[in-house]
């Protein structure tokens, strides 16, 4: 058992918030006019670049942790290594932008176009790993419990001969 079970579905969602709203307020502090507008947007962005980054990380250790106990057929198990290296170069990309703007300017200041296009290029990025985790999700089932379906069983004194009771004149489905 993985130390850190069914944790990454919880945990990936913060990065996914955390860098697209980052992009959005540093192209904004880029773009604003208003230079006390333009440093709340370039501070806040900067902060969420940074917590973005290092849930990117808890993201990446959630994801391996949760491979190690996956049984699942060839295709999957493509679709799963396809995520993972998407993921890796992600988290690893997002790192270096959170040094670049957090160590190497101040968090108040407009941050370059380079800066911002290697940023939206991250973002996109970004955004394709989820969209290949999902997949795995939706189209192969990775991390998807399979339960038993029950029976229906009627309430005590009434009969489920001639069907449920319950949808009596609805049109079958």
């Amino acid at each position: 058992m993985s130390p850190l079970p069914n944790w990454h579905p919880l945990v990936v969602h913060f990065p996914i918030a955390l860098i697209l709203s980052a992009t959005a307020l540093l192209l904004a502090a880029r773009l604003l006019r208003s230079e006390s507008w333009a440093a709340s947007a370039a501070t806040v962005g900067t902060w969420n670049l940074c917590l973005g980054a290092v849930a990117a990380l808890f993201a990446l250790a959630t994801g391996l942790s949760a491979v190690l106990d996956l049984d699942v057929s060839a295709a999957a198990r493509q679709a799963i290594s396809s995520h993972l290296k998407w993921a890796m170069f992600t988290t690893l990309l997002l790192l270096l932008l959170a040094v670049w703007r957090g160590a190497g300017s101040a968090s108040r200041s407009r941050p370059s176009w380079i800066f911002l296009i290697v940023l939206i290029a991250a973002s996109a990025a970004l955004s394709f790993t989820g969209y290949r985790g999902g997949k795995n999700v939706y189209e192969y089932g990775v991390g998807v419990k399979k339960i038993a379906a029950r029976p229906f069983e009627a309430p005590r004194g009434v009969s489920n001969e001639a069907g449920c009771p319950y949808c009596t004149g609805m049109e079958p489905v």
